[in-house]
């Protein structure tokens, strides 16, 4: 049913040199009618290999199949110097290309309730109100 080694036609509309932000931006339109989707590391690789340009250089995000499938549109981003992209976009696409290390934190949850039982101390106490409860 799903061929991944079906073919797939990549447009891009819009296309702007943006020189401030030292990159080029544009519009990407997939047409694939026998595939479910497009991996956005495959697109990666066919807009570098279509602009001459280093694959880690090229970002795209923000993609949505057309209702009815067999087409999707997106955004993309061609970086000119990885000082740029390192400099220019934000973290999580930064984590997400591997250009920069995911920093982990306890959950969310774990979080406020550190918050919430450092609230019922004052001064110094605070820290060791940080640490989680003892079980008896």
């Amino acid at each position: 049913m799903a061929d991944s080694s079906a073919p797939v036609t990549i447009r891009t509309r819009k296309f702007l040199s943006n020189r401030l932000l030292q990159r080029r931006q544009f519009v990407i339109e997939v047409l694939h009618p026998s595939r479910p989707n497009v991996s956005k590391t495959e697109l990666s690789e066919r807009l570098a290999k279509t602009y001459q340009v280093d694959k880690a250089r090229v970002i795209t995000f923000g993609f949505k199949t057309i209702f009815g499938g067999g087409r999707s549109t997106g955004f993309g981003l061609i970086y000119d110097t990885e000082e740029a992209q390192r400099r220019f976009e934000p973290k999580y696409r930064l984590v997400r290309g591997g250009l920069a290390p995911k920093v982990e934190r306890p959950s969310r949850k774990l979080r406020h309730e550190r918050k919430n039982r450092a609230k019922k101390f004052r001064g110094t106490k605070k820290s060791k109100a940080a640490e989680p409860a003892k079980k008896k």
